[in-house]
Protein backbone atom coordinates (compact mmCIF):
# COMPACT_ATOMS: atom_id res chain seq x y z
CA UNK A 1 0.00 0.00 0.00
CA UNK A 2 0.77 3.84 -0.46
CA UNK A 3 3.44 4.57 2.31
CA UNK A 4 5.56 0.67 1.77
CA UNK A 5 6.87 2.27 -1.52
CA UNK A 6 11.01 1.93 -2.10
CA UNK A 7 12.77 5.18 -1.85
CA UNK A 8 12.48 7.29 -4.59
CA UNK A 9 16.54 7.38 -5.22
CA UNK A 10 16.62 3.54 -4.80
CA UNK A 11 13.30 2.62 -7.04
CA UNK A 12 15.52 5.27 -9.91
CA UNK A 13 18.94 3.25 -9.92
CA UNK A 14 16.87 -0.53 -10.09
CA UNK A 15 14.85 1.22 -12.90
CA UNK A 16 18.42 2.23 -14.12
CA UNK A 17 20.17 -1.30 -13.79
CA UNK A 18 16.54 -3.09 -15.31
CA UNK A 19 16.84 -0.98 -18.28
CA UNK A 20 20.60 -1.94 -18.92
CA UNK A 21 19.12 -5.59 -18.61
CA UNK A 22 16.59 -4.98 -21.12
CA UNK A 23 14.15 -5.76 -18.01
CA UNK A 24 11.18 -3.30 -16.78
CA UNK A 25 10.83 -2.55 -13.16
CA UNK A 26 7.32 -1.28 -11.79
CA UNK A 27 6.49 -0.23 -8.51
CA UNK A 28 2.46 -0.97 -7.95
CA UNK A 29 -0.17 -0.92 -5.09
CA UNK A 30 -2.74 -3.64 -6.85
CA UNK A 31 -1.88 -6.95 -5.50
CA UNK A 32 -3.82 -9.07 -7.99
CA UNK A 33 -2.70 -7.24 -11.35
CA UNK A 34 1.02 -7.46 -10.05
CA UNK A 35 0.91 -11.46 -9.53
CA UNK A 36 -1.12 -11.79 -12.48
CA UNK A 37 0.51 -14.21 -14.74
CA UNK A 38 3.84 -13.46 -12.74
CA UNK A 39 6.50 -16.61 -13.24
CA UNK A 40 7.24 -15.98 -9.49
CA UNK A 41 5.69 -14.60 -6.21
CA UNK A 42 7.97 -13.58 -3.43
CA UNK A 43 6.84 -11.61 -0.57
CA UNK A 44 9.03 -10.85 3.23
CA UNK A 45 7.58 -10.51 6.34
CA UNK A 46 5.31 -7.41 7.42
CA UNK A 47 7.04 -6.79 10.81
CA UNK A 48 10.96 -6.45 10.42
CA UNK A 49 13.57 -5.89 13.68
CA UNK A 50 13.41 -2.67 14.88
CA UNK A 51 9.72 -2.12 13.80
CA UNK A 52 8.22 -4.41 16.55
CA UNK A 53 6.26 -0.80 17.47
CA UNK A 54 4.05 -0.26 14.68
CA UNK A 55 3.51 -4.12 14.16
CA UNK A 56 -0.22 -3.31 14.40
CA UNK A 57 -0.50 -1.01 12.28
CA UNK A 58 1.74 -2.52 9.37
CA UNK A 59 -0.26 -5.83 9.68
CA UNK A 60 -4.00 -4.13 9.32
CA UNK A 61 -2.29 -2.11 6.41
CA UNK A 62 -0.76 -5.26 4.31
CA UNK A 63 -3.71 -7.69 5.69
CA UNK A 64 -4.93 -7.60 1.43
CA UNK A 65 -1.25 -8.34 0.31
CA UNK A 66 -1.42 -11.87 1.93
CA UNK A 67 0.10 -14.37 -0.37
CA UNK A 68 -3.22 -16.87 -0.47
CA UNK A 69 -4.01 -19.75 -2.84
CA UNK A 70 -6.39 -17.52 -4.14
CA UNK A 71 -3.55 -15.07 -5.56
CA UNK A 72 -1.40 -17.45 -6.57
CA UNK A 73 -3.99 -19.38 -8.92
CA UNK A 74 -3.74 -15.48 -10.26
CA UNK A 75 0.35 -16.16 -11.14
CA UNK A 76 0.96 -18.58 -14.16
CA UNK A 77 0.55 -22.20 -13.76
CA UNK A 78 4.07 -23.34 -12.94
CA UNK A 79 4.84 -20.02 -10.68
CA UNK A 80 6.63 -20.21 -7.63
CA UNK A 81 6.56 -19.24 -4.28
CA UNK A 82 9.36 -17.25 -2.71
CA UNK A 83 10.43 -16.02 0.75
CA UNK A 84 13.92 -15.09 2.13
CA UNK A 85 12.83 -16.82 5.35
CA UNK A 86 11.74 -16.55 8.58
CA UNK A 87 8.27 -16.33 7.33
CA UNK A 88 5.03 -15.71 9.43
CA UNK A 89 2.39 -18.17 8.29
CA UNK A 90 -1.44 -16.25 8.51
CA UNK A 91 0.29 -13.08 8.09
CA UNK A 92 2.59 -12.52 4.96
CA UNK A 93 1.80 -16.25 3.71
CA UNK A 94 -0.75 -18.32 4.30
CA UNK A 95 0.12 -22.06 5.08
CA UNK A 96 -1.05 -23.70 2.05
CA UNK A 97 1.42 -21.45 -0.18
CA UNK A 98 4.43 -21.36 1.55
CA UNK A 99 3.83 -25.67 2.40
CA UNK A 100 2.31 -26.17 -0.58
CA UNK A 101 4.10 -27.69 -4.08
CA UNK A 102 4.43 -24.41 -5.73
CA UNK A 103 6.99 -23.07 -2.57
CA UNK A 104 10.60 -23.42 -3.18
CA UNK A 105 11.36 -21.74 0.17
CA UNK A 106 13.73 -24.56 1.39
CA UNK A 107 15.40 -24.85 -1.65
CA UNK A 108 16.04 -20.92 -1.13
CA UNK A 109 17.34 -21.31 2.04
CA UNK A 110 19.33 -24.58 1.10
CA UNK A 111 21.16 -22.25 -1.87
CA UNK A 112 22.08 -19.16 0.66
CA UNK A 113 25.26 -21.10 1.75
CA UNK A 114 26.67 -22.08 -1.75
CA UNK A 115 25.44 -18.94 -2.70
CA UNK A 116 27.91 -17.03 -0.10
CA UNK A 117 30.95 -19.22 -0.59
CA UNK A 118 30.94 -18.22 -4.00
CA UNK A 119 30.44 -14.27 -3.15
CA UNK A 120 33.33 -14.84 -0.95
CA UNK A 121 35.51 -16.39 -3.07
CA UNK A 122 34.70 -13.90 -5.88
CA UNK A 123 35.92 -10.73 -3.28
CA UNK A 124 38.88 -12.99 -1.84
CA UNK A 125 40.08 -14.09 -5.35
CA UNK A 126 41.65 -16.47 -6.07
CA UNK A 127 44.33 -16.73 -3.00
CA UNK A 128 41.18 -18.39 -1.43
CA UNK A 129 43.25 -21.76 -0.81
CA UNK A 130 45.95 -20.07 1.10
CA UNK A 131 43.71 -18.97 3.67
Amino acid sequence: PAGYEPSHDVFQYAKVLAAGSGAHIDVVTDVEGAVEGANAVYTDVWVSMGDEAEAAARRERLRGYQVTPRLMRLADANAVFMHCLPAHRDEEVAPAVIDGPQSVVMQQAHNRLPTEQALLHSLIGSDWDKV
